[in-house]
């Protein structure tokens, strides 16, 4: 070839990038490349879903809903710092608050270096975060939170992970303590299969279930769904907002009050889930008058608009290790109740003193955390 065409080929070539990834990787190359990347980039675990694997599935797990045309989509798990985990749980450090943000954040970023990588070899793709992102054609647009695409159901579909009774997703060595997001692509990538059944290691045991102060998930009742001809379940889910209640720092006292999450409120939650919504929007004037301290990630909808996640129990009590579930669960359960002061300290300290210390405030101060 002379230098000329030579030329004229490198000038193609940066016209048209696609031209590079059609004739220097194959389908298989390029796969290998972005699970490579998710890996590298700090990912424990990636897997690949496409279009036709896909169906069946809910509305959640259409990819041209978020990129029409798309052809694929690669998921990734990003572990939290499991060091933080136990000390959570056990009230002696609410540190892991601050690495769930950061963690939360850092897989986005991968989702969008991944999708701009991809994007410039010539293949249209969409990052896909991580959380706190919902569609908006919804009858109540995203106050409905209906994810763009669900996580969950690529990762369990391509093996990053399988379902726990909890409906999280599981990976074989960090369990539950993990943070999934994904990137839709019109590229046309080599799917992965999903786990064995063999390698799930969750054994319904349901301790996600007992550290759970709203009884999130259901007692015995599943859901079941399928995905390319795979089937799969978990723990029917109620209305998220009885989660949210909870998990979001509305409140936090176990009805035992003998433990409680890292809120310092105690409200009396209802016995129906349609009752939900509205103990939730009655705890957001005393939510917004509560001092703020601490670790706040932001939330599209919450009043104010920062968003603290006191709970987390399920995802954090699961541990591929049943013993080790079992210690997290004694732990949490021997934990104390939190107790906040005027600007905003928390800490643990027994039920006995949490009552007297309740007592003792004025009745403006008592309206803050009580129904």
């Amino acid at each position: 070839m002379k230098i000329s065409d030579t030329a004229k080929t490198i000038k193609f070539a940066a016209k048209n990038p696609k031209f590079i990834a059609e004739n220097m990787l194959s389908k298989e190359d390029i796969t290998e490349v972005v699970k490579s990347m998710a890996k590298e980039l700090g990912a424990s675990d990636v897997g690949i879903v496409t279009v036709k694997n896909l169906e069946g599935g809910p509305e959640s797990t259409d990819l041209e809903y978020a990129l029409p045309g798309a052809k694929s989509a690669i998921v990734f798990a990003v572990p939290f710092d499991e060091n933080l985990i136990e000390p959570y749980l056990s009230k002696k450090d609410i540190a892991l608050n601050k690495n769930k943000i950061n963690t939360t954040t850092f897989a986005r970023g991968i989702a969008l270096e991944i999708a701009e990588f991809l994007d410039m070899i010539g293949y249209e793709s969409k990052a896909i975060s991580p959380n706190f992102v919902y569609r908006k054609d919804t009858p109540n647009g995203i106050r409905d939170m209906k994810p763009v695409i669900s996580h969950r159901y690529l990762a369990a579909r391509s093996g990053v992970g399988f379902f726990g009774y909890s409906g999280h997703i599981l990976t074989k060595e960090h369990g539950a303590a993990i943070v999934l997001a994904s990137v839709v692509t019109k590229a046309d990538l080599k799917p992965t299969e999903p786990l064995k059944e063999s390698e799930n290691y969750c054994d319904e045991c349901k301790l996600c279930r007992a550290v759970c102060i709203p009884q999130f998930v259901s007692k015995d009742e599943k859901t079941r769904l399928t995905m390319g001809k795979k089937e799969f379940e978990y723990g029917k889910r109620g209305d998220y907002s009885k989660c949210g209640i909870v998990c979001s720092g509305f409140t936090g006292l176990h009805p035992s009050k003998k433990w409680s999450t890292w809120s310092p409120a105690r409200l009396d939650l209802p016995e129906k889930d349609e009752d939900f919504r509205f103990a939730m929007l009655n705890a957001v004037p005393a939510y917004l008058k509560r001092p703020k301290k601490g670790d706040y990630f932001y939330h599209p909808i919450v009043p104010g608009h920062k968003l603290e996640y006191t709970c987390s129990n399920c995802q954090f009590i699961c541990h591929p290790d049943k013993e080790v579930r079992k210690n997290r669960f004694k732990m949490l359960k021997n934990s104390g109740v939190i107790i906040e002061d005027e600007e905003g300290n928390r800490k643990a300290v027994t039920p006995e003193e949490a009552e007297e210390i309740f007592k003792h405030l004025s009745k403006e101060r008592r309206k803050l955390y009580t129904n």
